[in-house]
């Protein structure tokens, strides 16, 4: 099927929003896709913060992306934003990085005040960097994701059945031509 690159863009190692990112990429291989996980906090400082076009994790991140059939994009809410560490990173990719590419955008923080963040930051700027068609986006409340003992992860009921939604409409849409997905 589709290759996937599943970003996260939480400066933490134990984010909600990458263990939310890992938990939907297991749903995203079970339907057939080869999911490719990055994880921007893994991206050297200097790199990012200097905009080192020419660092090999940054010609890395740009090649992944290239590949990548489909884009999930994950970030915590700040500031009613995305995270500055996925600003850094957008900003260091080719300026239509996403052209001819299905996005869905995910987001995660602790009020429902952000639950905007995602259309009114983080859709404009994967618009203006060429995607075909960027899906429906979810954000998911901090509290309805809790990490348990054995690493797993679990998602309240409500969450996690309109979460599976938006992958399965994500997933649907990697399978139809450009043309399609962007009139769908």
């Amino acid at each position: 099927m589709a290759i996937v690159l599943s970003v996260s863009g939480s400066p933490s190692a134990t984010s909600r929003t990458g263990r939310l990112l890992r938990h939907l990429d297991t749903r995203l291989a079970s339907q057939g896709h080869e999911v490719l996980p990055l994880d921007v906090r893994t991206i050297p400082a200097e790199a990012l913060l200097g905009a080192d076009f020419k660092h090999p994790a940054i010609v890395e991140a740009t090649e992944l992306f290239a590949r990548a059939d489909g884009v999930v994009i994950g970030t915590p809410v700040y500031k009613a934003s995305y995270s500055g560490v996925l600003k850094a990173l957008l900003d260091l990719l080719p300026q239509y990085a996403l052209t001819g590419k299905t996005v869905l955008p995910l987001a995660t923080g602790g009020t429902t005040a952000h639950v905007l963040a995602i259309d009114y930051a983080l859709r404009p700027v994967l618009s203006s960097m060429g995607a075909a068609h960027i899906v429906q986006g979810w954000f998911t409340l901090d509290k309805d994701i809790t990490t348990r003992d054995d690493g797993g992860l679990t998602i309240a009921p409500q969450s996690a059945e309109a979460l599976g939604q938006v992958v399965d409409q994500f997933s649907a849409a990697l399978g139809r031509p450009a043309v399609l997905a962007a009139a769908g």
